[in-house]
């Protein structure tokens, strides 16, 4: 007997592997104002959303910017890159196996313009019952809003979901919003 009624997704790095994109994206938008981004920083700041990434960097490093325009730079260079996104098989299958048996969601800091652009290609834009971005929020992760959306978007009660998640931020948010916890880092074949 399943102890869940739906399953709530991450995006980035738990459905698709899509961190490289990310990264190369943010070195394009980055690199020009001389602003450093190593590898390893920005896998700190996974679950984070681009805005308040920006932000950070910009008072770090001390350049201004246009945060939403360089935000919305990033997301361009991202979305040039998504031909070469590719599904995480192991979280995949699981979506799979559970396609038409329990509600599914996707919970995710990204923004829309990618986020459905992203599904459709992996060629799982049609799975899922609700898809909540950082649009859709007034807080992002690690809030429990992103998953508490979802949930109720699918008509179920946040503890009755089991949430799939690959960032500490993410984690948070899911278990402060009641939900069972699958950290994907711990499924994925390396």
């Amino acid at each position: 007997m399943r102890d869940y009624d739906a399953i709530v997704f991450d995006l980035d790095g738990t459905l698709a592997d899509t961190m490289p994109a990310h990264y190369a994206a943010w070195r394009k938008v980055l690199d020009p104002m001389g602003i450093p981004f190593p590898e390893e920083v920005f896998y700190g700041f996974g679950g984070v959303p681009t805005l308040k990434i920006l932000d950070i960097l910009s008072a770090r490093h001390g350049v201004a910017m246009d945060i939403r325009r360089v935000s919305e730079q990033k997301e361009d260079f991202f979305a040039e890159g998504l031909g070469a996104i590719r599904p995480i098989p192991e979280v995949l299958a699981v979506a799979e196996a559970h396609l038409g048996v329990v509600p599914m969601a996707v919970a995710t800091g990204g923004h829309d313009r990618v986020v459905y652009r992203t599904l459709e290609a992996l060629g799982i834009g049609g799975w899922f019952g609700a898809v909540v971005t950082v649009d859709d929020v007034t807080h992002g992760k690690p809030h429990p809003e992103t998953f508490a959306l979802a949930a109720q978007k699918l008509g179920v009660e946040p503890t009755r979901c089991l949430a799939y998640e690959d960032a500490d931020p993410g984690i948070a948010s899911a278990k402060a919003a009641g939900m069972q916890v699958i950290d994907v880092r711990l499924l994925r074949v390396r």
